[in-house]
């Protein structure tokens, strides 16, 4: 399969991205892919050795203004991009270190009782309901209402949230993306104005007062960490939780086996992360340098994207990968990412799935799927790989 004539974007893609997967990792473990980037090449890691290579390869930064000094500057680049997703060390090392706090295990233990709390709430929201949307009325509310509760973002200002996060990671609202972030920081910008006068006990009030302390943090970076924490804060937990209920729904003699035994649960989850992970794609990394990669000549300046959903799919790998095996002992997947960058709120992740849908299961225990597979449409993301809408019956 030539990958430069591969739709990323595309629907029919989006369907089902493991079949091509399937036809590409033997032939092009790192291959050059069309992003439409107009001037820009773009490689893709495909294979799993490939992936973690580009994952753990510091030659491959995460910072533009690094590769494009003139183009791309502190007054252009906005304030997520500045967030310490998107910069290498030693910068990466001081933003993460002011937010690990807030995600250590015993402060992320300490909200499992909360978790639950929400969890039933949601549940018997839906009680009278036949059929519903689960993204709707379940998979998003639960960790949205956690990362606001965490930061101290007011409940009813959730839905503005769900829409500016979605313009974010969606290909198709770039239209708005804007005017929405526009609104984004003007919301912000009231926020932590407030938080500044009367500081709470949450972890944007943490935030500020190391930043208001003339501790390391810089108002630009200030945003552009509770913009990253807001949106990976929900947006993957939504798509675990979606998608690994779908995963269930489509594998029913795994359904049932979770079902007898709830003690599988955390398995179940790395196992429905590696099948069918909240995360397609990793951020953005660019070539620092000119070198060999993979046997490819990689230029100063290049693209480079890691396929997570196809690393998480080969057979090098993982046995018998095509499989939903929710009793699978080692899972080292990539849903998280690997090294400097991997994902600071993973726990808080697996956690909020674990407690979501065994609380699903234990109130809903003989819910169906709403749909046929090809009746679901996935979202246009190059990150995120989640459904708009997943319809199910409940009784």
């Amino acid at each position: 399969m030539n990958t430069q004539s591969l739709d990323l974007f595309s629907q029919q893609f989006h369907q089902n991205p493991y079949d091509y997967y399937q036809n590409i990792r033997p032939h092009q473990p790192f291959a050059k892919v069309n992003m439409f980037i107009e001037g820009q090449r773009t490689w893709m890691a495909f294979t799993y050795e490939a992936a973690e290579a580009v994952l753990k390869d510091d030659r491959f930064i995460k910072d533009m203004r690094t590769v494009f000094p003139d183009e791309v500057t502190n007054e252009n680049l906005p304030p997520i991009a500045q967030s310490m997703l998107f910069v290498d060390p030693p910068d990466h090392r001081r933003l993460r270190s002011l937010v690990q706090s807030g995600f250590t295990p015993k402060r992320i233990a300490k909200l499992s009782g909360r978790i639950e709390e929400i969890a039933r709430e949601q549940a018997s929201l839906m009680r009278n309901k036949k059929t519903v949307d689960f993204i709707e009325d379940y998979a998003f509310p639960i960790p949205i209402r956690v990362i606001c509760e965490l930061l101290g973002i007011p409940s009813e200002d959730r839905l503005d949230f769900q829409r500016w996060s979605n313009v974010m990671v969606e290909i198709s609202d770039n239209a708005h993306y804007d005017e929405s972030m526009s609104e984004f920081m003007t919301y912000l910008e009231k926020l932590i104005k407030e938080k500044r006068l009367s500081p709470k006990e949450d972890l944007l009030s943490d935030l500020i007062q190391v930043e208001e302390g003339g501790d390391r943090l810089q108002s630009s970076e200030l945003y552009g960490v509770v913009m990253l924490l807001i949106v990976a804060g929900h947006e993957t937990t939504v798509n675990l939780i979606a998608n690994g209920l779908l995963a269930l729904l489509t594998h029913p003699d795994q359904l049932e086996l979770l079902k007898a035994d709830h003690s599988l649960m955390a398995q179940a989850i790395e196992e429905l992360l590696r099948f069918n992970g909240p995360v397609e794609f990793s951020t953005d990394r660019w070539a620092r340098e000119s070198f060999t990669f993979m046997g490819q000549q990689v230029e100063k300046g290049d693209h480079v994207l890691v396929s997570l959903a196809s690393a998480d799919h080969d057979p090098a790998a993982f046995a018998d990968p095509s499989t939903l095996d929710i009793t699978r002992k080692k899972s080292p997947h990539l849903a998280f990412g690997k090294g400097l960058h991997y994902c600071l709120g993973a726990p808080l992740a697996r956690l909020e799935g674990e407690i979501a849908l065994r609380v699903l299961l234990e109130e809903y225990p003989n819910l169906t799927l709403a749909a046929e597979l090809s009746e679901l449409e996935w979202r246009q993301s190059l990150i995120i790989r989640g459904l708009k809408r997943l319809p199910i019956k409940l009784v």
